[in-house]
């Protein structure tokens, strides 16, 4: 607790303001935030993570200007408040969980990719180190190390315990560690997948130094030329209808200047890094294609593709982010194929209880417009499943299930439709926790009026390639290179082409399409116009964006139902 009974309540008191938003005087907001302002914390971390949390909350969902700068202002003094909680005795794992990372003056730790190594050197070198206490992968160390520190083998061969750092302290000279040890990846003669896959076995961990950095949660900001002030209460749950949001006319979206688009993959990748989270498509994302969308209400959402290299087989993928206010608010994915997609959201804790059933119906009516989706499923890691302790105490099954979703089971939604008949019938009744655990077992799912009502429930993408296990081991005796050789000849010979027609940057997406299509007996019932349009999508998978392949996905009727029969389960 702070150093007195006056300084926990006063910070009672900013977190019912925040609740008040609309109907609370700023004057009142700003006479709490000077008063919250002047309290000295010591060593009490708890409080002070607290005080920062709500300053970045009244920040983002300002309701009038002098509230906005104040609390910019305050924010801005957080690093020496957070460095003598230290000096007096804090414990700096106080501020390691995730939920409160990357304030302003703490250490950020975390076994980062290969592609978000190497932005790190070389956006914030300075920033960045390797910390080696309690490492035990020496085995990978031996086995990766010779390829660029020569005679280490008489070492990693044959000793029992070896000083790996010594010799990295005896190759580096006076170069830090890490900007040296990507540097020796990067001159490795062969492909980016395979250095990546080569670092990552190592498992790294980086320290990030949040001291007077513009990346840190405290003071990540996008220039902002207009801001938007609440002086009305902000958007809650109830007042969201999915159907009335995702029927309104398609948003505005700009392809962002190479640029600009830099700088907003550069502020992706520090949005999430220093909250312990990467992204599959965040760190791998190129500039050639990032978009911004602008919602009203001083949100703006920026989107971004895979460059072809780094496509999945099949789905056509998103991920993105929102920022409030010029402050960063949540992060999400999306994977497509056909009419339905996965969706991936995450709200940072701090804005949680920040209109994030409206910014979540944007979010869905930005990658429907982008992706033409029909049905939406969320992962049960987002609903509790997997362990997820913190969607389970949060309710989260019953947020998104009072937007719309259902189970994807069909048992699971007979037992979600029971539990509302109990909350119908008893207001004061709660679903417990062994009950939410149970409901989270498997994905949900908004379906649009359009959809087919239960297309998907059965379908996962595995399934094919469970398929295409058993097809190798049947077939051909467990050889993946000879089944991919087979089933490119085969599809080329039954669209009319010859194989060593395929250009270079559509061989990977010809190949992963042949081998789906291998499963299939034959394409000879297929009208001429059917295996045309099958040529264009596979094409369009190699393109710029996966904006076209999307599109001609949706037209093509046929092989939605070959994909969909080969994805469903059976049992």
């Amino acid at each position: 607790m702070p150093n007195n009974k006056n300084a926990a309540r006063l910070l009672d008191r900013l977190e019912q303001a925040r609740t008040q938003i609309g109907s609370m005087r700023e004057q009142e907001f700003v006479r709490l935030l000077s008063a919250a302002g002047r309290i000295s914390f010591g060593k009490d971390t708890k409080s002070l993570i607290r005080f920062h949390d709500l300053l970045l909350f009244l920040r983002t969902f300002a309701p009038g200007q002098r509230v906005l700068k104040l609390a910019d202002k305050l924010l801005s003094g957080m690093e020496p408040k957070v460095k003598a909680a230290l000096a007096a005795g804090a414990d700096p794992d106080d501020f390691a969980p995730e939920e409160v990372a990357g304030i302003a003056g703490t250490v950020v730790e975390v076994t980062f990719s290969y592609a978000m190594a190497q932005w790190l050197v070389k956006h914030h070198p300075e920033e960045v180190s390797i910390q080696w206490e309690d490492y035990e992968r020496d085995t990978q160390r031996g086995l990766i190390w010779p390829r660029f520190l020569p005679l280490l083998e008489e070492d990693s061969l044959i000793e029992a315990h070896v000083p790996f750092l010594d010799w990295l302290k005896a190759a580096r000279g006076r170069q830090k560690e890490l900007p040296w040890l990507v540097q020796q990846f990067e001159r490795l003669p062969i492909s980016e997948k395979e250095k990546a896959a080569l670092y990552d076995l190592q498992e790294i961990l980086i320290r990030w130094s949040m001291s007077g950095s513009q990346a840190s949660r405290t003071l990540a900001r996008k220039p902002v030329k207009e801001f938007y002030f609440h002086h009305e209460p902000l958007i809650q749950r109830r007042q969201v209808s999915f159907a009335e949001e995702l029927a309104k006319p398609p948003l505005r979206v700009t392809i962002l200047p190479r640029r600009k688009a830099e700088k907003t993959l550069d502020m992706l990748k520090e949005v999430l890094g220093v909250s312990y989270r990467e992204l599959y498509g965040t760190s791998l994302a190129e500039p050639v294609w990032v978009v911004q969308a602008d919602i009203g209400r001083g949100v703006e959402m920026y989107v971004c593709g895979l460059p072809p290299q780094y496509r999945l087989p099949l789905r056509a993928y998103l991920a993105g982010f929102t920022v409030k206010n010029g402050v960063p608010i949540n992060y999400f994915e999306c994977s497509s194929l056909f009419e339905w997609a996965e969706v991936g959201f995450n709200t940072f804790f701090a804005y949680r209880d920040g209109e994030t059933a409206w910014i979540y119906a944007q979010t869905l009516r930005l990658l429907r417009q982008l992706h033409g989706t029909k049905a939406i499923s969320v992962y049960p890691y987002q609903i509790g499943g997997d362990d997820n302790e913190e969607a389970i105490e949060s309710g989260a099954f019953w947020f998104y299930r009072k937007l719309g979703f259902r189970s994807m089971d069909a048992e699971l939604e007979k037992l979600a439709q029971r539990e509302e008949e109990k909350v119908k019938a008893n207001s004061k009744y709660r679903t417990p926790p062994r009950m939410l655990r149970r409901l989270s077992k498997t994905s949900v799912v908004y379906e649009t009026p359009e959809a087919q009502r239960g297309a998907w429930d059965r379908f996962a993408t595995r399934n094919i390639g469970y398929a295409l296990q058993r097809r190798m081991a049947r077939d051909f005796g467990g050889d993946a290179e000879a089944m991919r050789h087979a089933s490119v000849a085969r599809l080329a010979r039954e669209l009319g082409l010859r194989a060593d027609s395929i250009p270079v940057k559509e061989k990977a997406a010809f190949a992963d399409f042949a081998m789906v299509m291998g499963l299939v007996p034959s394409l000879a019932p297929w009208s001429a116009d059917e295996k045309s349009r099958l040529r264009a999508i596979i094409t369009a998978k190699a393109a710029r964006t996966e904006l076209r392949y999307q599109k001609l996905l949706l037209a093509h009727d046929r092989l939605r139902q070959v994909i969909l029969k080969l994805g469903s389960r059976t049992s």
